[in-house]
């Protein structure tokens, strides 16, 4: 388990995290989520004793991780896949960290064939992709056999193959029993590997709580809508008062419809009083869709006000 208690990490007068409080539980995946500069990466380096805190705690089961010797036979890291010695080979670069931790060579070859680079295990690391980089540093993480895995955007770099593969191992550990905390970018990853959340911005705690949970009370619920009629459509709803998004046209060319179809999306009224709506203003529709909450809308609203660089200028 991983508590981390009022933590807070100043550099100079900039905040980096702040206050910050939840728990990381035992067999489940729980992912770590927020805006760029959140304070996510300082966060993490607490957790594992590489920073030291302004005020408050971090434990792993229990202790400080710096008070625990042979810390990879408690805990197990993935910060930067790229923080390894580029002319040792992978075999060279595990074998130092088992040597260093009490782990013998054995564990070595059985975490290298686990996550697939026992073929290039005498190459050096700086042939290597970042996904197989990834890896390395998966493999490395696993050494010890540890309760408590910590992963940073362990999937950058990956292919499809190797998302899945990562996302199955990530389900297996917490099903073993094991706590599991994983930070990612990727909302449709997360989305199909993580039980629980934890999501800050600008260092603060913003959400601590099921992933559906989190994802079903930020949505709000909203209607695709397809019509020949699109600007017609639009008028109408906007004045029943509803929210209408702006038109996308479908050219006759792609869709086999008339000049002036589009698709719209729908917010404030629910599908069957667009229908009714429609019907009673003889529009025609395509496709009237319910759209199901997600995650990255979730993500999205409740973190607005925590994005500290936004494209397109001010908003």
């Amino acid at each position: 388990m991983i508590e981390v208690n009022e933590l807070t990490k100043r550099y100079g007068a900039r905040t980096a995290v702040d206050r910050l409080s939840f728990t990381v539980r035992p067999g489940r995946v729980t992912g770590f989520l927020g805006p760029n500069g959140a304070g996510k990466s300082t966060t993490l380096r607490m957790v594992l004793g590489l920073e030291a805190p302004t005020a408050g705690t971090a434990t792993v089961a229990g202790l400080p991780f710096r008070d625990r010797p042979r810390g990879l036979r408690h805990a197990g890291a993935l910060l930067d896949a790229g923080q390894v010695h580029g002319g040792r080979s992978a075999a060279a670069h595990l074998g130092a960290l088992a040597r260093g931790n009490g782990i013998s060579r054995r564990r070595v070859d059985e975490v290298l064939a686990e996550v697939g680079l026992a073929g290039v295990a005498n190459r050096r690391v700086g042939g290597f992709s970042l996904g197989m980089k990834q890896r390395l540093g998966i493999a490395a993480a696993l050494l010890g056999d540890p309760p408590v895995l910590v992963f940073d955007e362990p999937v950058n770099g990956m292919d499809p193959e190797g998302v899945l593969w990562a996302r199955r191992l990530f389900r297996r550990l917490a099903a073993e029993g094991r706590t599991v905390f994983l930070s990612s970018h990727l909302m449709s990853e997360m989305e199909n590997t993580a039980d629980d959340l934890v999501v800050i911005g600008r260092g603060r705690l913003i959400a601590a709580e099921p992933l559906a949970e989190f994802a079903a009370r930020g949505s709000r619920r909203s209607v695709v809508v397809a019509t020949p009629r699109a600007a017609d459509l639009a008028a109408v709803l906007t004045a029943a008062g509803a929210s209408v998004g702006p038109e996308v046209p479908a050219g006759p060319e792609a869709t086999g419809r008339a000049p002036g179809a589009g698709r719209l999306t729908v917010t404030g009224l629910p599908a069957d009083r667009i229908g009714a709506l429609a019907l009673e203003h003889r529009i025609p529709l395509d496709e009237l869709t319910t759209r199901t909450a997600s995650l990255e809308t979730a993500f999205m609203e409740l973190t607005a006000d925590s994005v500290e660089h936004l494209a397109g200028g001010p908003r």
